[in-house]
């Protein structure tokens, strides 16, 4: 008997190993990305991790490892040139023959336009619009989602960032999260077929967890509907817009460059007028500006990262990205 189990356990684990490593090479841009195909792959396969915590996606030279996965994948998922710029021409250089799905053009995708304003207003849900129908019914009006490209933001002089036609940050919304899982999936599905069920039920799963990570969410942030915050750069409007909890501004209009004095002034006016109750910062950026911000004010302080620097990549990781998210605008409230 004990021989046979022996036998059995060591047939499991052969088996495991082989489904392991006949499983696709895959590569991922950022960690919140990487933890959702880290969830559509458990059980199969792990995907690499391109640009590493802690370092800023906009620039990034890549380690001798990272580019090798580039190389030896066979499918990439990454946001899109608006958040990786410099991953557009590694991508055709490293990885020519890989399947790349860009998930800023995956169908049922919600995007939302730059605001260029240091000053916000109350979020009009018309303001974004989605690639396919997909399962977004709770976010659409009549006429569908409204697309941005009318807006003047493209013009010149806004600090000069330079950006793309949309806000790539779109992983902060949960529900482009559910949606990607599937898209996910299907990718995974048609390169290796012969573990679609895996992944798709994992897709479920996730999808799954992410629906009650989002009523989890929602049960932190009521208590505090009320109280009004303000960010240190606009990353935040998919989180804000799903959750139905609009920022009253940001200092900066992006993560590559400093707000300007009038900027400043906007924001320091708002705080002062209208009571802000709280200024949230991001570990990387400089603090002395964020006390600048708050000199002369009763505002509390608090810390956001959108890209869940501190936490251990994998398949956990965007949930409490999300979470982490969720109790810090409350807890600074």
């Amino acid at each position: 008997m004990s021989r046979t189990l022996t036998a059995l356990s060591l047939t499991a684990v052969l088996m495991g190993g082989a489904a392991f490593a006949d499983a696709p090479q895959v590569a991922v841009d950022i960690a919140p990305v990487h933890s959702l195909v880290a969830r559509v792959m458990d059980g199969v396969g792990t995907p690499d991790l391109i640009v590493q915590p802690g370092a800023s996606p906009h620039e990034y030279s890549l380690r001798p490892s990272e580019a090798a996965a580039l190389q030896d994948a066979d499918l990439v998922f990454w946001i899109g040139p608006d958040l990786t710029p410099w991953l557009t021409d590694t991508l055709e250089t490293l990885a020519p023959d890989a399947a790349v799905t860009t998930l800023l053009e995956a169908d049922g995708t919600i995007e939302l336009a730059f605001r260029e304003s240091a000053l916000f207003e109350a979020h009009n849900h018309d303001d974004h619009d989605a690639h396919g129908d997909d399962d977004h019914a709770d976010h659409d009006d009549e006429d569908g989602h409204k697309d941005h490209d009318d807006h003047d933001h493209e013009e010149a002089g806004h600090d000069g960032h330079d950006h793309g036609s949309h806000d790539p940050h779109a992983w902060l919304s949960p529900q482009n999260a559910k949606t990607w899982l599937n898209v996910v999936a299907g990718q995974l599905s048609a390169a290796d077929p012969d573990n679609a069920g895996a992944y798709f039920a994992n897709a479920a799963a996730g999808r799954a967890e992410i629906e009650a990570l989002i009523g989890d969410v929602n049960a932190t942030l009521d208590p505090v509907r009320d109280g009004q915050f303000v960010v240190f750069h606009d990353a935040y409007q998919y989180f804000e817009t799903d959750f139905d909890f609009p920022a009253s501004g940001a200092i900066s209009i992006g993560d590559a460059s400093d707000p300007s004095p009038a900027r400043i002034a906007e924001i320091q006016a708002r705080i002062a007028d209208e009571g802000i109750d709280c200024v949230l910062a991001e570990p990387q950026f400089n603090p002395g500006l964020v006390e600048t911000v708050l000199d002369g004010t009763s505002a509390q302080t608090g810390i956001l990262d959108p890209l869940g620097s501190d936490l251990e990549p994998g398949s956990s990781l965007y949930p409490q990205l999300i979470r982490n998210l969720s109790t810090a605008l409350a807890g600074c409230m």
